[in-house]
């Protein structure tokens, strides 16, 4: 049997609102009896105060009263107490009740405990007699209740109905996120489609927007990895079918000198295939990773690559120098620019003919950093110039070796960076001319 998962109240929004809200209402429910409540007694002390004034004052009179033992007045009723006094402090009326109130009278209003009762009362003097007026608080207390209940009732009664309002508002406004939530949980692994962002609040969509920006780098690792595989199985299959070829021309040679042309043979492709793997890698790594924008000295790499590839280029006689340099900063990943200086100046050295020149430029400029090389050899027709940033693409009728993916490497870490690679013709040397703008800079 399938156990129910436990919604964790205090984890969940639409929990936490409902029980706010609700406890809201229930507050603010309280507090509307509290103050109805405290403006009802206050009410009825006044108009109970006001009746108690009239009725001393209408039971005001000029004639002289004679002890006549008392007038009773609805017999038990202690709600309302009237004791009359002469000024020689005899009590010629007093209704009956069985409050004790005391002989003498305060003038004015005062409050007496009597028999564990408090009882407002109200004195007044004339010439010829005192007017006592008690009145027992717990009947205002009663009324000033009614009115206060006939305040409250309604809102009481309406609570539910506020409450169940609440709840239905709450509920349709996180259903969106409810279908985000559905949506997610029912496609499949490989299914990479951004999340529908209509009808979404605006607390949500930023979080729906990341989500979707997160499933599109997801889904450009996955591209890169397809298409490195794909890459991989279609141009290894020709050198690792060569070198099944010179491993066997390698076992059938008669002679020390066949055996050697063999293994030089061998060796060789050995390289051109570490090569193409290691080209794969780089492009793949590049077209998959997120650059991370900082700081970089763009004129410390190029020295750097200038000496890493001095070697190279005395091998073939080639003069490789920095033309020109300013000190420039640009905002990229410096492992990638790197690898795009080496390939750049790798494809030139590679493409010139031995005795020839390669340069390297960078300057600063108003537009930003320009990167430039520039190189004497052959150069690339410009109906050819798109086509050689294809992968495996290799300019017909070119003597270099090599696997097509230079350029496609340097395009790709150029386009990370935001910046533009153009391809020219070398006016000053003759061959081609690489630009690489890129925008943003800061001068170094």
């Amino acid at each position: 049997m399938m156990a129910v998962p436990k919604v964790n109240v205090s984890h969940s929004l639409r929990g936490r609102l409902l029980w706010f809200l609700l406890a809201a209402i229930t507050m603010a429910a309280v507090a509307q009896a509290m103050i109805a409540y405290r403006s009802a007694l206050h009410d009825a002390d006044e108009i109970f105060d006001y009746h108690m004034q009239q009725v001393a004052l209408s039971l005001r009179s000029s004639a002289p009263l004679a002890n006549a033992g008392g007038t009773v007045a609805d017999p038990g009723n202690d709600e309302m107490v009237v004791q009359v006094w002469t000024p020689d402090g005899i009590q010629v009326f007093r209704s009956l009740s069985r409050a004790e109130l005391p002989q003498r009278a305060v003038l004015g209003f005062s409050n007496v405990r009597a028999k564990g009762t408090t009882y407002r009362v109200f004195s007044v003097q004339t010439s010829n007699q005192t007017i006592q007026i008690a009145q027992d608080m717990a009947v205002r207390k009663r009324m000033a209740g009614a009115l206060a209940l006939r305040t409250v009732g309604p809102i009481a009664l309406m609570a539910p109905v506020l409450m169940l309002v609440v709840w239905w508002v709450v509920s349709g406004s996180l259903a969106p996120v409810s279908r985000v939530r559905r949506q997610v949980a029912t496609r499949q692994a490989d299914d990479l489609s951004p999340v529908s962002e209509a009808d979404l609040p605006d607390e949500v969509k930023p979080l729906v927007q990341e989500l979707n920006l997160l499933f599109g780098r997801v889904r450009n690792a996955f591209d890169a990895q397809q298409h490195f595989v794909a890459d991989a199985a279609h141009e290894l299959r020709s050198p690792l079918a060569a070198l099944k070829l010179q491993a066997l021309s390698l076992e059938r040679a008669e002679d020390e000198q066949a055996r050697s042309v063999a293994v030089q043979r061998l060796t060789a492709g050995i390289e051109r295939a570490t090569r193409l793997v290691e080209q794969l890698l780089v492009l793949a790594r590049q077209e998959a990773s997120e650059v991370k924008l900082e700081p970089v000295q763009l004129t410390d790499l190029a020295k750097r690559t200038l000496a890493d590839l001095a070697g190279a280029a005395q091998a073939r006689e080639i003069d490789l120098g920095l033309q020109h340099a300013d000190e420039v900063t640009v905002q990229g990943k410096g492992d990638a620019l790197l690898v795009m200086l080496r390939n750049l100046l790798d494809n030139a050295i590679k493409y010139t003919p031995q005795g020839g020149t390669v340069d390297l430029s960078l300057h600063d400029t108003p537009q930003g950093v320009q990167l430039v090389v520039e190189d004497s050899g052959p150069g690339i027709s410009p109906e050819e110039r798109e086509r050689v940033f294809s992968r495996f693409y290799r300019v017909p009728g070119s003597e270099a070796g090599g696997s097509g993916l230079g350029l496609a490497i340097i395009k790709a870490i150029a386009e990370r960076h935001g910046a533009t690679l153009t391809l020219d013709s070398s006016e000053r040397l003759g061959g081609l001319k690489v630009l690489v703008q890129f925008p943003g800079v800061k001068p170094g």
